[in-house]
């Protein structure tokens, strides 16, 4: 079983559903990390107020501006993690930014697809490229045997809907062209990290939260936000090197790609 005290985290998309209550619970831990840094777009905003709420009773809690498709805001971004964390590496990235606009085979145009696979996608290839130095310091300076999220870990946040294999139990029910063309992308580059970064001894994993009651899940949905992360919290600290390069449910299950 995986084990190590988790240090730092970073969450995207943080202000709201799954990453807010994300940043709450890592807060809320027996032994929380020593920073997480939780981003959103606007975290001036109205709807980053109970984030901000948050940071004033969590010292440990740093929010960070980051528009994920935006190059420059992800470089500037990395750049105040690096300094915050004074020459530590990061421990773990959870890339939750994403959107699921109705899209159907006949209603989608090139913009449409394009914009869910920029948000979806390229926004996370970008954010971890940009923190990898971060995360192989994490992993390089970690005593750790195997992988963890306690040692280095990027976290992709996927769906069953992304699954091909799968595609047939529940395509009628949700159409989502765009969403699930660009989650099958993302567990693509799921896949391919868990290649590249394997040497560096970096945990990668793609994680179907569920059908979640948010903005994007809608109140139709199976699960409250506090029962999905609930679930998520307990993955992740069971993952290891058996889940690498995998796609896991919020209850630690495998699904096909």
């Amino acid at each position: 079983m995986a084990s190590g005290h988790i240090r730092s985290v970073l969450v995207t998309g943080s202000n709201r559903g799954i990453g807010l209550q994300l940043v709450k619970c890592f807060l809320e831990k027996p032994n929380p990390p020593q920073v997480v840094f939780a981003t959103c777009r606007d975290p001036e905003g109205a709807r980053a107020q109970e984030l901000r709420q948050l940071a004033s009773k969590h010292p440990n809690l740093a929010i960070l501006q980051l528009e994920t498709t935006d190059e420059a805001s992800v470089k500037a971004a990395a750049k105040k993690v690096e300094a915050r964390l004074g020459g530590a590496g990061l421990n773990v990235v959870i890339n939750n930014a994403g959107v699921m606009p109705p899209c159907t085979l006949e209603s989608a145009t090139a913009k449409d697809m394009l914009d869910v696979y920029t948000i979806n996608l390229v926004g996370p290839m970008l954010v971890t490229k940009e923190l990898l130095p971060l995360l192989k310091k994490a992993a390089h300076g970690s005593n750790q045997k195997g992988m963890s999220c306690g040692k280095a870990a990027i976290i992709n946040m996927s769906t069953v809907l992304g699954s091909i294999e799968k595609t047939p139990e529940h395509y009628f029910a949700f159409p989502v062209v765009s969403y699930r063309c660009s989650k099958a992308a993302l567990n693509m580059l799921t896949k391919c990290q868990s290649m590249g970064y394997k040497d560096d001894g970096i945990l990668c994993t793609a994680v179907h939260p569920g059908w979640v009651k948010t903005e994007l899940g809608s109140e139709q949905a199976d699960l409250t936000v506090e029962e999905s992360v609930s679930g998520i919290m307990k993955v992740l600290c069971n993952l290891s090197e058996k889940q690498h390069g995998v796609l896991v449910t919020w209850e630690g299950n495998v699904l096909p790609w």
